[in-house]
């Protein structure tokens, strides 16, 4: 590999480093070839890209992209998924990708800056999605709203009912009293 292409490389990685959410280093030792492509195409279903990076390019760009951190981490083979849109996508995916095979291993990540443990990473993926937490806070958003307008509206209807009831009531009073003045002539 000629020394230009090694240097796009690294400033590829560099920028995706910079990029992504959620980065995670897994260890695809033992993965067949149709189970990679089977892993690629669910990662690339769910705008996930995944990567089978030199560990030495891998060290050089993360030392570029202010997260070296992950330095020490790239040890035999290594890939590299990359989640863009949601952090937690990535490792969902591997993780369930994994339960089945064992297989690949993953080893850490980069969840928004933090890195993260294998343990962590299951963790992660456990957690609900993006859409599923915003579902949660809306309905808990609109649960106190509609408890209020329904507790509003139990309260104009008894307004309403009083002020009925009093109308009808001082039309029976001033009913009588038109008799009474009926009466007197």
């Amino acid at each position: 590999m000629l020394k230009a292409e090694k240097e796009r490389i690294v400033q590829e990685l560099s920028d995706k480093f910079q990029r992504a959410q959620g980065v995670y280093l897994a260890d695809f030792t033992g993965l067949d070839v149709a189970s990679i492509t089977e892993l690629r195409h669910k990662l690339r279903s769910a705008s996930v890209e995944l990567r089978v990076v030199k560990n030495t390019l891998a060290r050089l760009a993360v030392d570029e992209a202010g997260v070296s951190e992950l330095k020490d981490l790239f040890e035999g083979p290594t890939c590299l998924a990359f989640g863009y849109d949601d952090p937690v996508v990535p490792a969902r995916l591997l993780v369930d990708f994994a339960k089945d095979r064992e297989l690949p291993k993953i080893r850490s990540g980069l969840l928004e800056g933090r890195v993260l443990t294998a343990d962590e990473i299951s963790e992660v993926a456990n957690l609900p999605s993006k859409e599923e937490l915003l579902a949660k806070i809306a309905t808990l958003a609109r649960n106190p709203l509609v408890a209020f307008v329904s507790r509003w509206q139990g309260f104009l209807q008894k307004l309403v009912a009083t002020v009925d009831a009093l109308r009808i009531e001082k039309e029976k009073q001033g009913g009588v009293q038109k008799d009474d003045e009926d009466q007197s002539d």
